[in-house]
C-alpha cells in the first residue's frame, strides 16, 4: 500500500490533488501507475485527473485525410479539427483511462468540461490564429468535488463550453491548471514521458529540482524550454498564481511516483513562486 510512503502529519482525507497527463503518456504507463492511484484512493487521497491526447488526435486527423497545424505548442482548431479532437478526447482516450483505473481496482468517472458546463471557456486572444481554442473563464468546482464525494476518481477531457454552447478545444495542461485552482488543490502533478524541466550546464542535459516563475521566463526566452513544454510552464505559471501552491513536472515510469511526490521527496521539477 501506499500509506507508509504518504507524510503521516496530514490526514489523508484532507489530501487532493489534481494530475495532468497526456494520453500517449498514460497508454506507456506501467499497470503500477494504476494500481497506485488505486491505493491512493482506498487511503482517502484524492486524485482528480485532466488528460491530454495530442497524438492520437493528430493520428485521427490523418487518418481521415484533415490537416492540422500548431502555433506555439496550440492546436489550430476548426470545427471539422474540433469533431476530431472531441471524439478522441472525451470518447477513447477518457474512457481507455477510466478502464484502467477501474482495471486496477480503484473507481473512477469519466467526462468533460462541457458536460454540467463544467469549464466555461472564451476565445484565447490569438483565437484569427489558432481558432476554436479556448481560455478558462469559470470551473463548476461543485461538480468535481462531487464526483470525489461519491468515491470515484474524476477524469476530465479538456473541452469547453461558451455562454452560447460553442466548444472549444483547451490546452490540458492549461484546463489541468484551471480545475487546480477552482478547486482549491495544494498541488498539480503534471505527468510526463520526460524527468522534468531540463537545463544544458556544461554541455550535459540536467534536471532542474526547483525553479521559479522568473527561471522559467529566463528558460523560455534562452530556447531552453521550447515547443509542447512552454503550455505546460505557462499554466503552471497561471495555477500557481492562484491557489495551487506549487506544480511537480514528474517521468510517470518512476516507480511509486506519486507518494513520492505527495511525501515531499525531491523528483522531477519543482515549479514554486
Amino acid at each position: 500500500m501506499v500509506q507508509n510512503a504518504i507524510d503521516r502529519d496530514a490526514k489523508a482525507t484532507d489530501r487532493l490533488f489534481v494530475m495532468k497527463c497526456g494520453g500517449s503518456t498514460l497508454a506507456a504507463l506501467p499497470d503500477s501507475f494504476f494500481e497506485e492511484l488505486r491505493d491512493l484512493q482506498a487511503e482517502g487521497i484524492q486524485p482528480v485527473i485532466v488528460h491530454g491526447g495530442g497524438p492520437a488526435i493528430s493520428e485521427n486527423l490523418t487518418k481521415l485525410g484533415i490537416e492540422s497545424s500548431f502555433v506555439n505548442g496550440l492546436r489550430v482548431t476548426t470545427e471539422e479539427v474540433l469533431d476530431v479532437v472531441e471524439m478522441t478526447l472525451a470518447g477513447s482516450i477518457n474512457k481507455a483511462i477510466v478502464r484502467r483505473i477501474q482495471g486496477s481496482g480503484g473507481l473512477a468517472l469519466g467526462l468533460s468540461g462541457v458536460d454540467g458546463n463544467l469549464i466555461t471557456v472564451r476565445p484565447v486572444d490569438n483565437s484569427a490564429e489558432v481558432g476554436l481554442v479556448g481560455e478558462v473563464t469559470g470551473v463548476k468546482a461543485e461538480i468535481v468535488t462531487g464526483i470525489l464525494a461519491l468515491g470515484y476518481i474524476p477524469v476530465i477531457a479538456p473541452i469547453g463550453v461558451d455562454a452560447g454552447s460553442q466548444r472549444y478545444n483547451i490546452n490540458a495542461d492549461t484546463a489541468a491548471g484551471a480545475v487546480a485552482s477552482h478547486i482549491d488543490s495544494p498541488q498539480m502533478i503534471v505527468v510526463t514521458d520526460v524527468p522534468g524541466i531540463m537545463r544544458t550546464i556544461d554541455g550535459e542535459k540536467v534536471v532542474l529540482p526547483s525553479v521559479t516563475v522568473q527561471e522559467i521566463e529566463a528558460l523560455i526566452a534562452s530556447g531552453e524550454i521550447y515547443g509542447g513544454m512552454i503550455p505546460k510552464v505557462r499554466a503552471a505559471i497561471d495555477c500557481i498564481q492562484g491557489n495551487v501552491s506549487e506544480v511537480v513536472i514528474v517521468d510517470g515510469k518512476e516507480p511509486h511516483v506519486l507518494g513520492r511526490v505527495l511525501q515531499g521527496e525531491d523528483i522531477g521539477t519543482r515549479i514554486v513562486r
